[in-house]
This record gives C-alpha cells, sequence and structure tokens, in this order.
C-alpha cells in the first residue's frame, strides 16, 4: 500500500519539531528537523525534486512526527536520533572517536606531558587541545620533549628507576627519576612547554633570554649555551607557525567539492595556534547543496556525537540554520558561541588555510589511482567499447565577447592528467562569438598533425557543447579522414547543474545520461572542468596581453581614457575593429575626424 501524502499532510502539526520517515519495513531512512513540519513536509511532495530525493519518498511508507517546544530543541533531538539510528540518507559521520589531548598532572611532583583520548573532568590536572589526531599529538610531544627535557615514561617505571635511561644520553630527558635536575627547575620547565602549547612561545622565548643573560654573567656557559640552543628551537618553532596569534579559539571547517568527491576538513585552532586538521568524506545522499550539506556536518559534528565546541565555529560556506546552530551550541556550551562564515584579519587566514587543506586533500583522493581506474573501467562499460581506454583527449572554447577566442585541448591517461601533452590555440580569422568554427579550426589543427604521423592519437574525443560541437568534430573528421577515435559531445543539462549532463555518442541521434553518481560521468566531467578551467586561463592571458598592446595605442589622439571608452563602448578591441565610421563617432570623447583616423589606421 503506497503512502498517502495528501491525507497525511492534512493532519500534521505547523509547530516545530522533528520527523522520521520509514520504509515499509518499519526502517528510518531520514530523519529531519523543522521551524514548521507542515510546510518542511509537504515540500517533499510538492513542485520539482532532484533525482536522489525522489529516490527517497519513493520508499516512504510511514512518517512519525514528534513535536517540540522549540527549533533549537528540534535541533538537539535531530542530532540524538541520528546519532542512535543512523539513517540511510542522513549525513553520517563514521568517525567519532573522542579528538585526543596532552595532559600534565598537577599532583606528581615531576610531571610528563601525557596523551589522553577523552577529557576527564574529575582528573587534578589540565588538559590541552583537543588535537585533530593521535599522530599530532606525538609529534607536538616529541618536539616539547627535545625543547625542554620533559621526561615521556610512565609514572610505575619513573618509580622505580636508579640509573638514567637512553633519553637522557640522547638529551632528551633531564633524568628527574635520579633527581638531575631540582623539582623547581623541573617545573620550570615543564610551564615553558605548557606556555608553547598554550600559543604563548614568544612569552617563553623572552623568560628563557633573561635567564641566558643572567647566567652568561654568573660564568655558568654551559648552562647558557643549553638556553641559547632552546630559543633557536623556538625560533624556528615560531618561523612555521606562521598564523599563530596567542589569542583564539575556533574550529573551521571548509568544504570541497567537484565531480566525484567532496571533503570537509576540519581544523583546530587553540589559543592561536593551529593544531592540525581531520578530513571527512560524508556522502551526500539527498544531493544537498554545500551550504546545506556543511551545515548538516557541523550539527552533527558537535550535537550529535556530545563534543564541546570552541569559542568559535567557522564554516568556508554560510549555513542555513547558522543562528539556530549558534543557540543549540552556546546552550549545550553553558557559554556563547560564535557561528560565523566572514571575518577578516587572522581568522580569514585560518579559513583560508582551512579550505586550501580541503582542496588539496580531495584532490589527492580523486588522483588516487584505484579511483581512475575505476572511472575508466566504468566508461568503457557505458560506452560499450571492446578495451578499456588508455587516452583521452577534449576540447573547449572561451572568448569574451568573441575578443581573444583561445581553444583548449586537454589529455588524461589511467594515471590522470598528462599536462605535458596539453595544448592551447589562439583562434584567427574567424568571425567574433563562433565557437562553431572555432571549435573547426582548433580541431582541424590537431588532427591534421596526427593525420600526418605527428602525436599521438587518442581512444576518445570529448568536445563540450553537446550536439552541435559534435556534429563540427564529426565534418572535421571527414574531411581528415580520421575513423578512429571515439567522437563524444557532452551537453549541461536544462539547469546547467553538473550531475545532469547528457553526453552524445558519436551522433547527435546517440544521446546517453548517466547516474549523477556514476564514476564514468565524474571521469568525463573532470576533463571537462580541467579543460574549461585550462581554455579560461589561456584567454585571460591573450586578453590582457592585447590590452596591454593594443593597437589604438599607436594612434594619434587616442590616449588612456579615449582607449578605455572606445572598449568599454564596442566590448573589446575586436568590437572596435568592426565599426563603422559612424560608429566609432558615436563614442563620447571621439569627433568625426578622430573617428576617421582610428579607422582608417585600423583597416590601413
Amino acid at each position: 500500500m503506497s503512502f498517502d501524502a495528501k491525507q497525511f499532510l492534512k493532519t500534521v502539526s505547523a509547530a516545530p519539531g522533528v520527523y522520521r520517515m520509514l520504509d515499509d519495513r518499519g526502517d528510518t531512512l531520514y530523519i529531519g528537523k523543522a521551524k514548521r513540519l507542515k510546510s518542511r513536509l509537504a515540500s517533499y511532495f510538492r513542485g520539482a525534486l532532484n533525482t536522489k530525493t525522489q529516490a527517497l519518498v519513493a520508499r516512504i511508507a510511514d512518517i512519525e512526527v514528534t513535536l517540540t517546544r522549540s527549533e533549537t530543541e528540534a535541533l538537539l533531538m535531530e542530532q540524538a536520533l541520528i546519532k542512535e539510528l543512523r539513517p540511510p540518507y542522513n549525513i553520517l559521520l563514521r568517525d567519532d572517536k573522542s579528538y585526543p589531548f596532552v595532559f600534565v598532572s598537577d599532583r606528581h611532583p615531576y610531571p610528563a606531558l601525557e596523551h589522553k583520548r577523552a577529557r576527564n573532568r574529575r582528573s587534578d590536572g589540565r588538559y590541552l587541545g583537543p588535537y585533530p589526531s593521535s599522530g599530532a599529538v606525538r609529534e607536538t610531544l616529541s618536539l616539547m620533549q627535545k625543547i625542554f627535557r620533559i621526561r615521556n615514561c610512565e609514572d610505575s617505571v619513573f618509580a622505580n628507576r636508579t640509573r638514567p635511561c637512553l633519553q637522557y644520553q640522547i638529551e632528551r630527558c633531564s633524568a628527574p627519576c635520579v633527581d638531575y635536575i631540582s623539582q623547581e627547575d623541573y617545573r620550570r620547565d615543564v610551564e615553558h612547554a605548557v606556555m608553547c602549547l598554550e600559543g604563548k612561545s614568544e612569552q617563553v622565548t623572552e623568560q628563557l633570554t633573561e635567564h641566558m643573560e643572567a647566567a652568561s654573567q654568573a660564568l655558568e656557559f654551559e648552562e647558557a649555551a643549553r638556553l641559547r640552543d632552546q630559543i633557536q628551537q623556538l625560533r624556528r618553532l615560531q618561523e612555521r607557525q606562521i598564523v599563530d596569534t596567542d589569542a583564539g579559539d575556533a574550529d573551521l571547517f571548509a568544504l570541497a567539492e567537484r565531480p566525484g568527491g567532496l571533503c570537509i576538513s576540519v581544523v583546530t585552532v587553540r589559543q592561536g595556534r593551529m593544531l592540525g586538521a581531520r578530513h571527512h568524506s560524508p556522502d551526500n545522499g539527498l544531493d544537498l547543496s554545500a551550504e546545506e550539506l556543511l551545515g548538516e556536518f557541523v550539527s552533527q559534528f558537535y550535537l550529535g556525537q556530545g563534543r564541546e565546541p570552541p569559542q568559535e565555529v567557522l564554516t568556508s560556506h554560510p549555513l542555513p540554520d547558522a543562528p539556530l546552530l549558534q543557540t543549540a551550541l552556546s546552550e549545550q556550551a553553558g557559554k556563547r558561541i560564535r557561528v560565523a562564515h566572514q571575518v577578516r584579519g587572522h581568522r580569514a587566514q585560518w579559513l583560508q588555510l582551512a579550505r586550501t587543506n580541503a582542496e588539496q586533500y580531495l584532490a589527492s583522493q580523486l588522483a588516487n589511482q584505484s579511483q581512475l581506474t575505476r572511472r575508466f573501467e566504468a566508461l568503457r562499460e557505458a560506452l560499450a567499447l571492446d578495451t578499456t581506454p588508455e587516452r583521452l583527449e577534449c576540447f573547449d572554447i572561451s572568448h569574451s565577447h568573441g575578443e581573444a577566442t583561445v581553444a583548449s585541448c586537454v589529455v588524461f591517461d589511467q594515471q590522470g592528467p598528462v599536462k605535458s601533452d596539453y595544448r592551447r590555440y589562439n583562434i584567427e580569422g574567424v568571425a567574433a562569438g563562433d565557437d562553431y568554427g572555432a571549435m573547426r579550426q582548433a580541431l582541424t589543427r590537431r588532427f591534421k598533425r596526427l593525420a600526418s604521423g605527428e602525436g599521438k592519437r587518442p581512444d576518445i574525443l570529448l568536445v563540450d557543447g553537446g550536439k552541435g560541437q559534435l556534429n563540427m568534430a564529426r565534418e572535421v573528421f571527414s574531411e581528415l579522414g580520421v575513423s578512429d577515435v571515439q567522437l563524444v559531445g557532452v551537453a549541461k543539462g536544462t539547469t546547467r547543474k553538473p550531475g545532469l549532463e547528457t553526453l552524445f555518442v558519436e551522433t547527435a541521434d546517440h544521446s546517453l545520461n548517466l547516474d549523477s553518481g556514476s564514476p564514468a560521468l565524474h571521469l568525463v566531467q573532470h576533463i571537462r572542468d580541467e579543460a574549461h578551467r585550462f581554455a579560461i586561463t589561456g584567454h585571460r592571458t591573450r586578453r590582457d596581453k592585447q590590452r596591454r598592446t593594443s593597437t589604438l595605442q599607436g594612434i594619434p589622439g587616442v590616449g588612456p581614457k579615449r582607449r578605455r571608452e572606445l572598449l568599454r563602448f564596442f566590448g573589446g578591441l575586436q568590437g572596435v575593429r568592426q565599426a563603422s565610421r559612424e560608429e566609432l563617432a558615436r563614442v563620447p570623447g571621439i569627433s568625426d575626424n578622430l573617428a576617421t583616423t582610428i579607422h582608417q589606421a585600423l583597416h590601413g
């Protein structure tokens, strides 16, 4: 029996609350929250939905609703239910381990810097962090032990030592176990290490400098040399921490998305010191926008996992429910939490670094050899080829209103982009804006050389632009006698949204629509986007060069202001060249005589 949405919506309250979508077995498909339940649930059954949401709606057998007193209460309940039930269509954080800390005991006379996985609020000591990973903690502890010679042994080992261990011999420990250092001096070293972990390394350096000068004046040259070495190590540490500010606790969330993958990087900053990054690749089961996806992720990161938020939560995209999330986090933490995406100063530097982390991690994931092999195999199956293609080429055209037209050719093999084989073609002698003519010239120049035995032959040629560009490529192949290269045209969907592309294979009559999650489509999108980027870069370089060396510069009476007016009036140099004397005279500041001079100079 199918779900009667019309009857169900008649009974739904308009109050805030949480809804659970169930399948015919009673299993939870999706959990959501809403400020007005009736409006939110109605949106699933009215209007245009993306493919994945349609698939969800088709499986609904029942919807359970729980009313709450406020939207904040609904958000907290939603995240608790997601963590408990883990429905397949929600964003799920698979890595729910607690973040590690560095712990310093207040009880032990010679405390160590310890690695702790979770914070125990009843412990007598200080927790520093959290750190994004155990590796970050180990690296930090190693650095602090090297600079300040803090012990790293267990308390049971420390209590039973009768002579120094190897760490003392290699100058990584001051041997407090056998009283080679006083309790006061050891405590000072520990305090300096803690200050560095809190981002106060500059203050530590100043204190050590004072101690070094005092030791030198007291003729304690060995101690002065040891302090000098510590200061030098701290200076090198400070050089690496370019975004340290000695202030500010924040978590930074940056989302990067490309065809075939997405990454959310979480960068941790404590006391102004960046502690590292952790990367997540959640499934976007409902094709949410970047803003919606990031909002779901941040909510679950704190509310679903029970993590304590820092003073600030900064995001690369504006969150749809930022005020609501801010209220919920503030209530949970018992203090004011700021959620923002537009920041300045050092916070903008932090956020940019988080974006860079996300982009780099995603790029490395997409370039993974197994991923590429799987995509090439999927493309072979989608196009019904006998063998897996080894070389793909893609052409694209870029210009600004017909000015400085450039065609790009990018090449992929099963190792990824082959940038040494990329080519750009400056298009000449083609009417402004004639993309078909530009494509004809670029393909002719490329495959005429191939026909004469120069260059490598691609297995598949992709042309961006759909039916028209495919037909143009077919004409060029026919003229040059190229018959053993598979032709594929890539046309954007009606909304131009990634994932809705149509492929035309060999002819305009043979169309192919792949699922938005298809690895084959992701490969096509990747090479198409790379061709687009490469074409735009070349076009801008050529356009800027032409504008810097404009032929208008040599015309008497045409200075910078008039050149600017001419280019603005006609949309570029090509438009100026095509203008008649009468049209030139219509430009502000251009007289009839000057228009004649310009026309003669441009047309010889």
